[in-house]
């Protein structure tokens, strides 16, 4: 694992391969690790760069407040700081929310979308019931054991066939949470709504979900797509929240697939 210095902050990071950059944005909580597969499968053609966002994972936090914002603009001068020309983007959940978030703050970075189980923010893509009772159900986590809290939150981030490995390697990755980051990134994130960005887009965006989400369910994704002009809307049938871990052969099948399309 490497880091980089960013606006005064470590920020750790995989790298893989060669190509055109590809960045993978993770989800909350988590870090590169939940990355793995891609790493390996994708760096054939491209390089790959997952990082570890703020305060995630290997990467030092912020001393004071910060939120998806906040983290938007550490991501462009991650970018920066590495010399990515124009990368493709890929966010996983909360990762899908900062991807829209770096569009916004700075749109002529990135080259393509590639938004898997995502959100327009919790506020911009649920019901605020359900926002309340998500926001809650991490805030109560913060404050428990790690694998205790993340055991809780396992089944809703896949699908009921996974297998236990697959779940038991993920609930041991998102257990090494920083408390304080995820019930500040939780609140932030709860706040956030992202749909008047979407109709901004110009750039080629994929929206990959799994068929049994129930964390972004497909009214979710149906409801990006309408907003995201010439967007492309993919389903994975049978798959869960976190479908890069639970079918990356498909999962990376159709990243490829729509990477080769929009390569210069």
């Amino acid at each position: 694992m490497d880091t980089v210095d960013v606006g005064g902050l470590r920020i750790a990071f995989e790298q893989a391969g060669g190509g055109p950059p590809l960045v993978l944005l993770h989800g909350l909580p988590g870090d590169s690790r939940l990355w793995r597969r891609q790493l390996d499968e994708l760096a054939d053609g491209y390089t790959v760069v997952a990082w570890d966002a703020p305060g995630c994972g290997r990467s030092s936090a912020p001393s004071d407040a910060f939120g998806t914002r906040d983290v938007a603009r550490y991501l462009v001068g991650f970018i920066q700081e590495l010399g990515l020309q124009q990368p493709h983007v890929l966010g996983l959940s909360w990762g899908g929310g900062l991807a829209l978030e770096l569009y916004r703050t700075a749109p002529t970075i990135p080259r393509t979308l590639l938004l898997a189980s995502a959100y327009a923010g919790w506020a911009g893509s649920l019901p605020p019931d359900a926002v309340t009772h998500r926001l809650h159900a991490y805030l109560r986590a913060a404050g428990m054991p790690g694998e205790e809290a993340m055991r809780g939150f396992a089944p809703g981030f896949f699908s009921g066939t996974a297998p236990v490995d697959i779940v038991d390697e993920v609930v041991a990755i998102m257990s090494e949470f920083d408390p304080r980051v995820l019930s500040t990134l939780a609140r932030s994130f709860a706040e956030t709504d992202l749909r008047d960005v979407l109709p901004t887009i110009d750039i080629p965006t994929l929206l990959l979900y799994g068929e049994a989400d129930t964390r972004s369910p497909l009214p979710v994704a149906e409801a990006l797509h309408a907003a995201i002009r010439g967007s492309t809307l993919v389903v994975l049938p049978g798959v869960g929240h976190v479908s890069n871990v639970e079918a990356p052969a498909q999962f990376d099948a159709e990243v490829r697939n729509f990477l080769r399309s929009h390569d210069r």
